[in-house]
């Protein structure tokens, strides 16, 4: 289980699974600014002292998508599962473009998915620590130059 602030209404998950855009009416205002700045993620960190995860990793996924992995995919379900990973500095802004998607769903399985475990892979075939160090540079990177726009 994944501790997280809460960033969205009661029972948003009843109208829809995926987040997209910033004008998510499921989102509160307080979520928002959370969202906004990655705040949300924070309490993330209990898991990694816990041991349940760790700094960098595949970021963990709805069973929904879980499901639809293949065989070779799955593979990243061996490893432990981060609060940052490559597809996470790829996709920063990942609910801008469902967002913008006309079918956010089909975007979501056909190409972000599949790019994003092509990411994860790339990490599980070379665990090196400076892939390890190089993700946490490009997230905290990332998460400034987002804040500038």
């Amino acid at each position: 289980m994944l501790i997280k602030f809460r960033s969205m209404a009661v029972g948003a998950d009843q109208k829809g699974g995926l987040t997209i855009g910033d004008r998510d009416n499921r989102i509160t205002r307080m979520g928002f600014i959370l969202r906004k700045y990655k705040l949300d993620e924070l309490p993330q960190l209990f898991n990694v002292i816990k041991g349940e995860m760790s700094l960098v990793g595949p970021r963990p996924e709805i069973r929904k998508y879980v499901e639809l992995y293949t065989i070779e995919q799955q593979k990243i379900l061996t490893i432990k599962p981060g609060i940052t990973d490559y597809a996470s500095v790829a996709f920063i802004h990942e609910n801008e473009i469902l967002g913008n998607s006309s079918d956010p769903e089909k975007t979501y399985i056909q190409e972000i998915i599949l790019a994003k475990i092509k990411l994860n892979m790339q990490f599980i075939d070379h665990p090196t620590v400076g892939n390890y160090f190089s993700i946490l540079g490009k997230t905290l990177g990332g998460l400034v130059k987002r804040d500038r726009r």
